[in-house]
């Protein structure tokens, strides 16, 4: 039996006739979504990989060098989904004011990423902040769009106006989302939808909401990347993680073609099952390589601090500079002095030991200005997120 999902609205844009589809509320019905079969191992595959997730951040000894560095990653792949050419180390340089690349729009725009994901984890943390809420999504999305591309697209605002996906115009689009007037009760219903009882699993659920948001396309732009940080917030909503670990982007960026192919299938054909079993794999798929990476730069930092620590001539100052290493994977002179409250000579001992010892690598070739890098664990960090990678 063909599940219904929605029904369609035609009205006048533009001066000719759309139709935009209008979705059913959460959960699927006509007929109910059921978990089983196939799609059963899939949600047991998945919530395993997520507390293997949860598990390996609570064994590190520092847990934020990898809140430090998945996010990152995180926000950088999400950013590229949408067109941006920003990587992973332009990003770090950025942070790090190493001046080896000027700050452009697109990294400002990976930046607000982190700005807003931050805002939101702050508000829900609080007991007086925002409650997970359109009005939170709306004030992240206020900070995702600050002062970058599509800050004249209304942000913080629900949209007024027809949009679209695809196609030049409403007429021509591949999808044409609810009409602004109907969103204000779609929305109420998702924002009840996210805090009311369900039978359902609670990664299956994230994966709903996800796709039921995108359908909804409640702003002019920037939908995307909310959609995308609603997964992070839904997990730890959930309780599933208790910490932005995963970087599902990375999933979406490698399978885009499929990623917007199952996303379209939900609305046409109704098809919730192959949209979880993509979400599912990819939440499996990608906890699995975060617990590796996460064990691997563990043990190159345990390793490689080893090496420091039973380096002739290693100092004190050396090994602090290590130590901050995972979270500052590139350093100069200048930030060393500032960070560690030392001198410029000091400093510069510090990391010719780090040199010596082969954990630093100078990496601008010019006798001043010069910028170091751990570069064996940035290697690892950066898979993926490299202009060209996935599919």
């Amino acid at each position: 039996m063909r599940r219904e999902t929605g029904y369609y609205e035609t009205s006048t844009v533009a001066g000719e006739q759309v139709r935009a589809f209008v979705p059913y509320p959460l959960p699927p019905a006509r007929p109910p979504l059921a978990i089983e079969g196939q799609l059963r191992e899939r949600v047991r595959e998945a919530e395993h990989g997520l507390s293997r997730l949860e598990l390996a951040g609570e064994l590190v000894p520092s847990l934020d060098w990898f809140l430090y560095t998945f996010v990152r990653k995180e926000a950088v792949l999400s950013s590229q989904i949408e067109g941006t050419q920003a990587t992973l180390m332009d990003l770090l340089d950025y942070e790090a004011g190493t001046g080896v690349s000027p700050p452009g729009a697109d990294v400002e725009e990976v930046c607000n990423y982190l700005d807003a994901l931050s805002f939101a984890r702050g508000q829900l943390a609080e007991p007086s902040g925002l409650p997970l809420s359109m009005r939170l999504l709306s004030e992240t999305h206020r900070r995702l769009l600050q002062g970058v591309r599509g800050a004249s697209k209304m942000p913080g605002e629900i949209r007024r106006s027809q949009n679209w996906i695809g196609g030049s115009r409403p007429g021509n689009a591949v999808f044409v989302s609810p009409p602004p007037h109907r969103l204000p009760e779609l929305l109420s219903d998702l924002e009840r939808y996210v805090h009311e009882d369900d039978r359902l699993p609670a990664v299956v659920r994230v994966g709903l909401v996800h796709v039921h948001f995108e359908t909804l396309h409640p702003y002019l732009d920037g939908n995307g990347r909310i959609g995308r940080l609603l997964i992070a917030l839904l997990l730890e909503h959930w309780r599933l993680l208790s910490r932005p670990l995963l970087y599902l982007s990375l999933f979406f960026k490698r399978h885009r073609q499929e990623y917007y192919r199952r996303l379209d299938a939900v609305r046409t054909e109704g098809d919730f099952e192959g949209w979880l079993d993509f979400f599912l794999d990819g939440v499996a798929t990608i906890a699995g390589e975060a617990v590796a990476t996460a064990r691997d730069l563990f043990a190159r930092v345990t390793a490689d601090r080893e090496r420091v620590v039973h380096q002739a001539g290693t100092t004190l100052l050396a090994v602090r500079l290590f130590d901050r290493l995972p979270s500052q994977p590139l350093v100069t002179v200048p930030w060393v002095v500032e960070a560690l409250e030392t001198t410029k000579p000091t400093a510069g001992r510090a990391i010719d030991a780090l040199v010596q010892a082969g954990v630093l690598v100078e990496t601008t070739g010019r006798k001043r200005n010069r910028v170091y890098a751990y570069q064996a664990y940035l290697e690892r960090l950066r898979e993926g997120t490299e202009l060209g990678d996935g599919a």
